[in-house]
């Protein structure tokens, strides 16, 4: 597979966030399967599901219920089938604290959320530009 298709894994509870996601691949043309889970149970459900497929970039909210990002993180990051999927933050918090947290756990990459479209689009196609270039190692 290569890095232009790899399937990416959106872990979001707010569905106008997730609309707004969803728009901004269709606007961008990302060729990439786009899956959700709203939480961070939901997210490793998907994640060991044999049937379902390994993504190759996680996109990651941090306040949801249930499970949040930062227990997430803390959970992927032991898992040995799962710690090398790349994570990339996307919250509206711009708290420090979240910002050393989510590093300190191994992330790729961490961005605030802006309030208007042009300015979140700018953002999703700053991620597709870096994870096409990127390469990825293969699926563990």
């Amino acid at each position: 597979m290569t890095t232009k298709a790899f399937p990416i894994l959106l872990v979001e509870d707010d569905i106008v966030d997730v609309m707004a996601v969803k728009r901004a691949f269709r606007d961008l043309n990302v060729p990439n399967p786009l899956h959700v889970a709203g939480n961070g149970e939901e997210a490793l459900f998907f994640l060991r599901d044999a049937l379902k497929p390994i993504p190759g970039l996680i996109l990651l909210d941090l306040n949801m219920p249930r499970m949040n990002g930062v227990d997430l993180l803390k959970v992927l990051k032991d898992d040995p089938n799962l710690r090398r999927i790349p994570v990339v933050v996307l919250s509206t918090s711009k708290e420090q604290s979240d910002r050393s947290a989510t590093f300190g756990l191994g992330i790729a990459g961490y961005m605030v959320k802006g309030v208007d479209y042009p300015e979140f689009i700018e953002m999703i196609r700053t991620i597709q530009k870096y994870w096409t270039l990127s390469e990825l190692p293969p699926p563990s």
